[in-house]
């Protein structure tokens, strides 16, 4: 059963601090979620580089940069003007010596999600680590690191979304008091500190969801390693969320 989605804002995915903000106040905005996303002004802005013809894309390098590309990206996406980048031959060729995606993606495993597309991304451009409800272990903390510290990458953004089946399930088995089949017992106890036990129903998984996306970006960026690279301003930590039914991403602040 879904759990639509109609009280959030509609923003996009872009940072709201004014061009004066000093860049470190930036960097450290987009690690509390609190204005990494935003009013979605922007959206209708070129991306923070234009391609050439027939050559590789320059790469987002700053946080900023990062975002603002993936706020056109979903733009495309959710307006049917998808340009299915860096999937030329000559791209395909040149991936072959090595990759310098921009960002990290951490989502959910969900088939209706892949951030490639939802982000209209191409190959090269997205380290993409999924686990079902966005679930942190030893594996996806460890993906994410080797994206930031061996890649140098400047934004890790952890992806939520509307009707996520495995907040879900941890949610109707903490009411039942059940226990869920073999490994997917291990999701819904990594999921349960997050339960919004003051809503009800569909509203508490539509809670809980957003609480997910909250703590598990929130240890992402208490991890010793990652912390220093926001502390230096290299490195930008946020949250989103997908919604199924308008295809926006928006911030989870």
């Amino acid at each position: 059963m879904n759990s639509d989605v109609t009280s959030h804002r509609s923003v996009g995915l872009v940072p709201t601090a004014p061009a004066a903000t000093p860049r470190r106040a930036l960097i450290r905005a987009g690690l509390t979620g609190a204005a990494a996303l935003g009013s979605g002004i922007a959206l209708g802005a070129a991306p923070a580089s234009a391609a050439t013809p027939g050559l590789p894309r320059p790469r987002p390098s700053t946080p900023e940069e990062a975002l603002r590309e993936l706020a056109a990206g979903n733009r495309r996406w959710r307006t049917y003007r998808e340009r299915h980048p860096d999937e030329t031959p000559a791209t395909r060729r040149s991936l072959t010596s090595g990759q310098h995606p921009f960002a990290v993606v951490l989502g959910c495993v969900d088939s209706r999600v892949p951030p490639e597309l939802v982000f209209d991304q191409g190959l090269g451009d997205l380290l993409t680590v999924r686990s079902a409800g966005e679930v942190l272990d030893e594996a996806v903390i460890g993906s994410v690191a080797y994206g930031v510290l061996e890649l140098g990458i400047p934004l890790v953004l952890v992806l939520g979304h509307q009707s996520c089946g495995a907040v879900r399930a941890a949610v109707e088995a903490d009411v039942s008091g059940g226990r869920l089949p073999a490994h997917i017992q291990y999701l819904a106890d990594q999921i349960r500190p997050s339960i919004d036990r003051t809503k009800e129903g569909d509203a508490r998984v539509d809670a809980t969801i957003d609480a997910n996306v909250r703590a598990v970006r929130s240890r992402l960026a208490a991890e010793p390693d990652l912390a220093a690279k926001v502390k230096s301003g290299q490195l930008a930590v946020a949250g989103a969320r997908y919604e199924l039914s308008s295809q926006l991403v928006h911030s989870v602040v």
